[in-house]
C-alpha cells in the first residue's frame, strides 16, 4: 500500500509517494525450522538403524567367514541368499540415504536433499511394482519364486548356517516343508537328504518340518524326527511332518490377511510420500532463501 500526497506552492507541484509496506526483517528466513528438524530427526533415527543393521550384518559375515573359511559369491543368487550380506547391503543403503537426509536438512544443502528425495522415490516405485506383481499376478509370482529359488535354497541349506536357521524358522512358523508345490519332496534335491546319500539323514527332511519335533516330557528337540519320510506317501508322511511347500502356504496366509497387509503397505507408502513432500518443501524454501540473498 502506498500513500499519495499532493504538493503545491513554492514553485513545485508534484506527488510524493510513500511506500507503506513494512520492510522484511534481516532475520527473516523462508526455511521452516519445523520442517528442517523434522526431516533431521526422522533420518537420524534411520541413520542409527542403518548403522546397527550394518554392524550386525558385518559381525555375522565375519563369524561365518571364520567358522567356514569361505563364502560363496559366484552368482547373484549367492548374494541374495546370503542373509548377512543382504543385511550389510541394506544397512549401507539406509545409512547413506538417511545420512544424506540428515546432512542435507541440517546444512540446508539442496544437492543432498535432491539425492535423498530421489532415492526415496525410487524405493517407493520399486515397492509399488513388487506389491502390484504380488497382488495382481500371485500365481506368476509363485512360479517365479519356485523356478528361481527352490533349488538354490534347498542346495544351500547345510552350507550357510544363517540360511539354515531362517529356513527352519519359516518351516516351523508357517507349518510347511520345502518350498515348491511338491512340498517335502523338495528335500530330495539336497545332497544330505537325498535317498542316494551315504548320510544318516538320507530320505529325510529337516527337523523343522516335523509336527511334534519337541519331546513334551524332556523339552528336547528330536532332530531325527524327519528321517526316512521321503520314502512314505503323502498320507503316511503327513502323520509325522508338514507336507505342503512354504511358498504356497505363505501365499494362502497373505490372502487371508490381505486387508491387514494392504493397510500396512499403504501406511508405509503414505509415510514415504509425506517425507518426500517434506524434503521437496524444504528444498523449495532453501531456493527461495537463496534468491532473497542474491537479490
Amino acid at each position: 500500500m502506498s500513500n499519495y500526497r499532493h504538493h503545491s506552492g513554492g514553485g513545485y507541484c508534484g506527488i510524493e509517494i510513500r511506500d507503506m509496506h513494512p520492510r522484511i526483517s534481516q532475520n527473516f528466513t523462508y526455511v521452516s525450522s519445523c520442517v528442517k528438524y523434522m526431516i533431521f530427526m526422522l533420518n537420524f533415527i534411520f541413520w542409527l538403524f542403518g548403522g546397527l543393521l550394518l554392524g550386525i550384518g558385518l559381525y555375522a559375515f565375519m563369524d561365518k567367514w571364520e567358522s567356514t573359511g569361505w563364502v560363496r559369491l559366484e552368482t547373484v543368487y549367492d548374494v541374495i541368499l546370503n542373509i548377512s550380506l543382504v543385511m550389510m547391503i541394506a544397512g549401507i543403503v539406509i545409512f547413506v540415504v538417511s545420512f544424506a537426509g540428515c546432512l542435507g536438512a541440517l546444512r540446508e544443502n539442496t544437492c543432498l536433499l535432491k539425492f535423498y528425495s530421489m532415492c526415496l522415490l525410487l524405493f517407493f516405485l520399486l515397492e509399488m511394482a513388487i506389491a502390484i506383481m504380488g497382488f495382481v499376478f500371485p500365481q506368476n509370482m509363485n512360479s517365479f519364486l519356485e523356478d528361481k529359488f527352490t533349488d538354490k535354497i534347498i542346495h544351500s541349506y547345510r552350507d550357510d548356517p544363517d540360511l539354515q536357521n531362517f529356513i527352519d524358522f519359516a518351516q516351523k512358523e508357517f507349518k510347511c516343508c520345502g518350498l515348491s508345490n511338491v512340498g517335502y519332496q523338495d528335500w530330495s534335491k539336497n545332497e544330505y537328504f537325498n535317498c542316494s546319500s551315504p548320510s544318516v539323514e538320507k530320505c529325510g527332511v529337516p527337523y523343522s518340518c516335523c509336527i511334534n519335533a519337541t519331546d513334551i516330557s524332556s523339552g528336547l528337540v528330536n532332530i531325527m524326527c524327519g528321517y526316512g519320510v521321503q520314502e512314505h506317501s503323502v498320507a503316511a508322511a503327513s502323520k509325522r511332518i508338514w507336507t505342503s511347500g512354504c511358498i504356497e502356504i505363505v501365499r494362502v496366509w497373505a490372502e487371508r490377511n490381505l486387508y491387514a497387509i494392504a493397510g500396512i503397505a499403504l501406511g508405509i507408502a503414505l509415510i514415504q510420500l509425506f517425507v518426500i513432500y517434506l524434503a521437496k518443501t524444504l528444498e523449495g524454501q532453501i531456493e527461495l532463501q537463496k534468491s532473497r540473498w542474491s537479490a
